[in-house]
Order: structure tokens, then C-alpha cells, then sequence
């Protein structure tokens, strides 16, 4: 039986490590982090855990409807949503996680830039 990404890397307990490191560096890029102030983010880490997950094949779904609601008004740009991609995949293999499930992950993130990107 095939294991989803998810599961071949620990589920939840690894995802929520990955997307802390990942905010980690986020809050510390002077491109990215201006987007954050304010956020509440121990919020923001559990959404982004459960979005990760689901981009790694494990349980939840986001639909696009809902990824183009929650990013409209933050005019986020293409150099934006590359740095985070960036940090998303240092994040990744920072925790071990392995090269082509890392390459699958930010792919399936990457797919999602239409729908994220506003400005």
C-alpha cells in the first residue's frame, strides 16, 4: 500500500514543526513579513498546518473559492509568493524531509499561485 507524503513524514506532529520553522523565517524576511503584522499566529500556524497536510496528502481539503477569499484584499505579488514557496521548501528539508517529497509539496503549492496572488 502507498503512503501519502503526510504519512511518510509523521503527519500532524511533523507538519506542525515544518510550518513553525517556516513562519520562523517568514516573520524574519523583510519581503514577506510586512504581510504578517498583526496576524495572530499561533491561528495562522494551525490553519497553515492544516493546509500543509492537505498539500501532502493527508486529511482537509481547501477549496479554491476559499484560498482566492482568505488572500484577495492582501495584494500579495509574484515576488511575495515565490520568497514564501522559498521558505516553505527550506522549511521542509530542514526537518528531513525527503527531496521528491519536498519537489511535490512546493509543486502542489505552486499550482495555487493564481489563486493567491492579487497584486
Amino acid at each position: 500500500m502507498n503512503q501519502t507524503i503526510f504519512e511518510r513524514n509523521g503527519g500532524f506532529a511533523t507538519v506542525r514543526k515544518v510550518v513553525s520553522t517556516f513562519y520562523e523565517y517568514v516573520l524574519e524576511d523583510e519581503v514577506v513579513s510586512p504581510y504578517f503584522v498583526g496576524v495572530d499566529m499561533r491561528r495562522q500556524i494551525d490553519h497553515q498546518s492544516k493546509f500543509i497536510s492537505t498539500l501532502m496528502g493527508g486529511p482537509g481539503s481547501y477549496s479554491d473559492e476559499h484560498l482566492v477569499r482568505v488572500h484577495e484584499r492582501l495584494g500579495i505579488n509574484h515576488e511575495a509568493f515565490a520568497v514564501i514557496a522559498g521558505l516553505l521548501q527550506e522549511a521542509m528539508e530542514e526537518h528531513g524531509i525527503a527531496a521528491t517529497d519536498v519537489d511535490a509539496v512546493v509543486k502542489a503549492f505552486a499550482v495555487r499561485e493564481h489563486l493567491v496572488v492579487t497584486a
